[in-house]
Formats: C-alpha cells, structure tokens, sequence
C-alpha cells in the first residue's frame, strides 16, 4: 500500500515531506489555540478540530490531483483565470462579507465557508505572468505587445486586493516585480510599473476604506509607547506569548496567551506555537520555510522550460514571503496584517489554494525528474541488448 502511494506520487520528495511536517503542526496548533474560539460558538474544541482536518485532508487531496497535470496546462487556463479573477474580484468589494471594514470573503451557500477572492487572485496573476512573459521572451520590450498588457494585470489586481487587503495585496505586488526581473523586463519599465504602484498605493492609503486602520497600525509599529495600550493589544499580546516560551516553551497545550490574543488559530498562531514549543519550535519552523525555499530554488534551475521556471519561482516567493511576513508581525518585526501562515493557520479555502499552489510546484518538479528516468530507461535497454 505504502509503496503504491509512493509510486503515484511524483516530485521533490523533500516538498511532500514539508508539507506533511507542516499539516502536522497545523493541527496540533490549532487544537491548542481554538478553544476560546470553541466556546463562543458553544461546540468542542474536537468539532473544530475536525472540520480543520477535513480541510487539511482536502488540500492534500488537491495537491496530489495538481501535481498529476502537467503544468503546461496551467498556461493555458491562465488567461481564463484572470478573466474570472477581476470581476470576482470587483464582486467581492462590492457584495462581499463586510468584516472590519473591509470585504475580502465572498461566503459559500450551504457550506458555512467563506471564499477569499485574493487567494485565487494570486494564483491567476502569477500564472498570468509566467505565461505571458516565457512568451513574449522574444519582444519582450516592445511596450504595447508585451509590456502594456503584464504591467495593466499587475496594477489592476494590485489595485483591487489592496483595497480591501493591503498586505496581501503588497506581497503579490512584490512578487509580481521578482517575476519582471526574472522575465527580462527593462528596468525602465519595472520603475514604471513600481511608480504605478506607488500611486495606487497612496490613493488607497488616503482615500481607502481602511486608511483610518493603516494609521493606527504604523503608528503602533513605529511608536508603541506612544498609542492606547488598547489600540496596541494584539501586537503586545503576541510578544508576551512568545516571551513566555523561553527556550523549551510551556509545553503542547499549555499557552496562556491563546486565551486573549485575537486571532490565535490563524494570524497569530506562531506566536502560539512559540509559547509552547519554544525558541527551538520557533526556530525549526522557520528553517522549515527556508528549507521549503531551497528546494523550489532548486526546481526553477532545472526547469527546462521557462514558463515552468518563473510558474515555480512565482508561487514558492508567494508562499515564503508570506510565511515570513506572518512570523515577522508575530515577533514585532513589522506593523499587524491579516495574513495566515501558509498551511499551518486555520482557515478555509487558503488551505486549499496554498496546497493547489504547491501541487503546481511538484508538477514542475516532475518534469525535471521524468527525462531523467527515461534516460535511464534508454541506457539499461542498451546494456540488456549488448
């Protein structure tokens, strides 16, 4: 049984690990974190529990379907997913779940889910822009075939996203630049692209729904001795859970902090899992992140096609950066943002796009492992017929 799994199942053999590694975190942090949570919704922690493993199960599930097609399909499906990505997007803003002044979740009838639309977004624009710019390699810097119609998608979904969800929005902006330097794109033209999106930025910074929010949290940020301890609870909460850890932490199950800090299952989980696990637990699940980043390192330089390279560097930034930004906020390194920690937070359909993103990294990484066994195959034909 064990080895048919292994045989259907294909790429670096090191991301199937991580991923494993992580699910495993997940749900031990989330058990531990969920039962302030449990008792407002008046169920048991064991129910929350379930639904986060159906969950987890059904990224796996996806994943492993994902990574079975070859990616090259992926460009072709990219330019159909930006085509529903944009009005889903504008839908969203529009008709969506209104929480905190913003809306980002469109809710899924019968199901009691909410969709974020930014998930897909950022699956679609990635895609996008590894199709368009392995295609265009040619003229590449021709501005109204090429360049016009990669930096329009970048500032539209940047646009669209921020609006509601700056720090998501600023990440897959961030990584839509990385993408332009792999691609070959001018810097002139990346320098437009960014003035573009400073642009944007200030104006929804100023005129935003969430500007009044954006204030208070850099104020926080930059002059915490400054601001209403109240206005300054989840940051300062966060730093306490991860003081309490120490070295060896309090032990699995046994946070304080998960009582008090919002968000504790999802935006704040690593300072959770500081606080019981310790610096060493901390420590081991950023080497687990940077090891995640080795890996897909070294898929997208030994792709041999380039849509296949910037499609696996696209989406493996996309994930680290924002593992890294969620652990950053949680030990005071940057202002508060909403972003979960890839595969490890709670949550819905994130769970299931972040592992369809990684199916799509263990297809590239199939190509690159397939010629080889051929070759192999073609040599030991060889040798039998000699």
């Amino acid at each position: 049984m064990v080895n048919r799994i292994l045989d259907n199942t294909k790429g670096d053999r090191w991301i199937w690990l991580i991923v494993i590694m992580l699910s495993a975190i997940s749900l031990l942090a989330v058990y531990s974190s969920t039962g302030t949570l449990a008792f407002k919704k008046g169920v048991g922690v064991e129910s929350i529990l379930m639904k986060h493993l159906a969950m987890v199960v059904g990224g796996i599930a996806l994943m492993y379907f994902s990574h079975k097609v070859d990616y090259r399909y992926y460009a072709g499906i990219s330019k159909l997913l930006m085509i529903i990505t944009i009005p889903l997007l504008l839908y969203t803003l529009v008709f969506g779940a209104h929480i905190n002044n913003a809306s980002r979740w469109i809710p899924i009838p019968g199901t009691g889910l909410s969709f974020q639309t930014s998930d897909l977004a950022k699956l679609a624009l990635i895609t996008f822009l590894a199709r368009t710019l392995s295609r265009k390699q040619e003229n590449i810097k021709n501005v109204k075939e090429s360049f016009a119609p990669i930096m329009g998608a970048v500032c539209i979904v940047f646009a669209l996203i921020a609006w509601a969800n700056m720090s998501t929005g600023l990440m897959l902006f961030g990584v839509s630049i990385l993408l332009l330097i792999m691609g070959r794109i001018s810097i002139k033209q990346i320098g437009i692209t960014c003035l573009a999106g400073a642009v944007l930025l200030a104006g929804i910074m100023f005129l935003g729904p969430r500007r009044h929010m954006y204030v208070t949290r850099i104020n926080t940020f930059m002059h915490p001795e400054k601001v209403d301890p109240d206005k300054a609870f989840q940051a300062n909460h966060a730093k306490i859970a991860i003081a309490n850890g120490g070295i060896l932490g309090r032990g699995p199950g046994n946070s304080v902090e998960r009582n008090y800090l919002p968000e504790s299952y999802s935006d704040e989980i690593y300072a959770i899992i500081v606080e019981e696990y310790g610096l060493i637990g901390g420590i081991t699940l950023v080497g687990i992140y940077l090891f995640l980043l080795y890996r897909c390192i070294k898929i997208v330089t030994k792709a041999p096609k380039a849509f296949g390279a910037l499609l696996a560097a696209g989406l493996s930034f996309s994930l680290t950066i924002q593992a890294f930004a969620n652990m950053a906020v949680a030990v005071g390194l940057g202002p508060v943002t909403g972003v979960p920690l890839p595969l490890v937070s709670m949550g819905g359909t994130s769970i299931l796009f972040t592992s369809v993103a990684f199916g799509i990294i263990l297809s590239v990484s199939r190509d690159i492992e397939e010629p080889k066994k051929v070759v192999v195959g073609e040599i030991r034909e060889v040798e039998m017929a000699i």
